[in-house]
């Protein structure tokens, strides 16, 4: 009888990607479980920040959307600090 995998060249052998493993089935049956059970238990907790988490979301979404404008570089003032008559 021959061991599994002994027919396998070395050069060949790869570590088992976690994706794959059976590891990785039941980590994600565990984290949909415990979410789907957060989500029965704490639903209306949820949906009464809903409003608060939107608010919240414009001014982070204008700073990472908009990458702070970098200020400084394409200034319209002179020296002085007031605008320019164009």
């Amino acid at each position: 009888m021959s061991e599994p995998g002994a027919n396998m060249d070395m050069n060949d052998a790869r570590p088992a990607s976690f994706w794959r493993s059976a590891g990785f089935v039941a980590l994600l049956v565990a984290a949909l479980a415990g979410g789907f059970l957060l989500y029965a238990e704490h639903r209306a907790h949820l949906f009464g920040a809903l409003p608060y988490l939107l608010l919240l979301a414009c001014p982070l979404m204008h700073v990472f959307m908009h990458h702070g404008h970098h200020h400084g570089g394409d200034s319209h003032t002179g020296d002085t600090g007031k605008p320019r008559n164009e």
